[in-house]
């Protein structure tokens, strides 16, 4: 049973056709990755599937089930669960505090009322699920600092941990790889092969070598399109990804993609 599959999706802005006949397989545990040129339509799948765009058409289940097109305050009840490259932490809290805000909206604990002291109970709940999620992330140290004294490759782990509190099935990264130096790389793509033991991960990123080092499957769009899918080894000989990233079909650019960030 698949996590998430998706086919036939097609998405129009006015007269632009920016995704077209799109289709998308992600099984448990696995990570895929979604690359290709700027403008590839990578952001609109990615938004397709956290409702924030409505498809023009287009078929998707999700854990196995065939659905309606979930909307964004519905993410949660899918067991879906996204970051954005903003990381957008709340300077008032602290860490863990921030990553409580994350909760699963349908669970009982309500944190605005936690933070009030109206529901002490609730508030033990929520704080035990953040620190698992903060230890997932590799964060836990990080729990009682201020968002102001954190690194930038730590604030990446912290909205990691923001995501995870929700306790999703699938995990929607984007671009998590930008901003960091190839120590800090390295590191998150570990990080990422021990969070799949968790759950799915679907990640758009420009960072075609953390990609390759990461996804169990990847899937390169240009111009809307899937033009192919397959292991990275696979996708990066490919005729027509080459072309789209290098302005070539030859199998000698399949090296030059391999250490190539789109």
């Amino acid at each position: 049973m698949s996590s998430l599959s998706i086919s036939n999706l097609s998405v129009r802005f006015g007269g632009l056709l920016a995704l077209d006949d799109v289709f998308l397989e992600v099984a448990p545990n696995t990570i895929v990755g979604l690359i290709g040129p700027n403008g590839a339509g990578k952001t609109t799948l990615f938004n397709s599937i956290s409702g924030l765009v409505t498809p023009t058409s287009g078929e998707i289940s999700i854990h196995g089930k065939k659905t309606k097109w979930p909307s964004s305050h519905e993410l949660a009840s899918f067991e879906i669960s996204r970051t954005l490259q903003g990381v957008g932490l709340f300077s008032g809290l602290n860490v863990i505090e921030n990553v409580m805000m994350g909760a699963d909206i349908k669970s009982e604990s309500n944190f605005l009322k936690d933070l009030l002291g109206l529901s002490a109970n609730s508030e033990r709940k929520l704080r035990k699920k953040a620190i698992d999620a903060l230890a997932w992330a590799g964060a836990l140290d990080l729990a009682e600092k201020s968002p102001s004294d954190l690194t930038y490759p730590e604030t990446k782990r912290v909205s990691i941990a923001r995501a995870l509190v929700s306790e999703p099935k699938i995990l929607l990264l984007d671009e998590p790889a930008a901003g960091l130096g190839q120590d800090d790389i390295d590191k998150f793509a570990a990080l990422l092969r021990q969070l799949k033991e968790r759950c799915a991960i679907i990640i758009v990123e420009h960072h075609v070598d953390f990609i390759g080092a990461i996804s169990d499957q990847v899937y390169v769009l240009n111009f809307g399109k899937v033009i192919a899918s397959g292991t990275f080894d696979t996708v990066k000989r490919d005729p027509a990804v080459l072309a789209a990233y290098l302005g070539t079909s030859n199998q000698s650019g399949s090296d030059q993609l391999g250490a190539h960030s789109a």
